[in-house]
């Protein structure tokens, strides 16, 4: 008695060439998920790249705006004390505000997790998967 695929001339893959097709498968989606997070990474260090530098002149011209409005602190504070005192109290009151910023974004930064191609992850996620739902039948 003949099997059904051998009677209609279709041959079935030998253990052999299914392992082979699914290295070669394996191999060919690790190779589109290793370009899917090299895009995706890209993408995101032009997005970063445009952000640090918009917000980098931001931060020059409000230097020079912080710059004029401590020039005028001190130059309202002088008409009551003498101009050094009145620089030295504008001054140690930034040193303090400048120290603060710097304990917040100290304890931030060791919160911060390094960036990951989440998309990708996900997608390899999933791959994962579908591998060992086909692999469990």
């Amino acid at each position: 008695m003949m099997n059904d695929s051998t009677a209609t001339g279709i041959r079935e893959p030998s253990t052999g060439e299914l392992v082979k097709q699914l290295s070669e498968q394996v191999s060919t989606l690790l190779r589109d998920e290793l370009k899917l997070a090299q895009l995706e990474m890209s993408r995101k260090g032009k997005q970063a790249g445009t952000g640090a530098g918009l917000l980098g002149g931001a931060g020059l011209i409000a230097l020079y705006g912080v710059g004029c409005m401590i020039a005028c602190a001190i130059i309202a504070i002088s008409g009551v004390l003498r101009p050094w005192l009145a620089a030295l109290i504008v001054g140690a009151a930034l040193l303090a505000v400048a120290g603060i910023a710097a304990f917040i974004g100290k304890a931030r930064l060791s919160k911060a997790t390094p960036p990951v191609p989440q998309e990708t992850a996900e997608s390899l996620k999933a791959d994962v998967e579908v591998i060992k739902e086909k692999v469990k039948r």
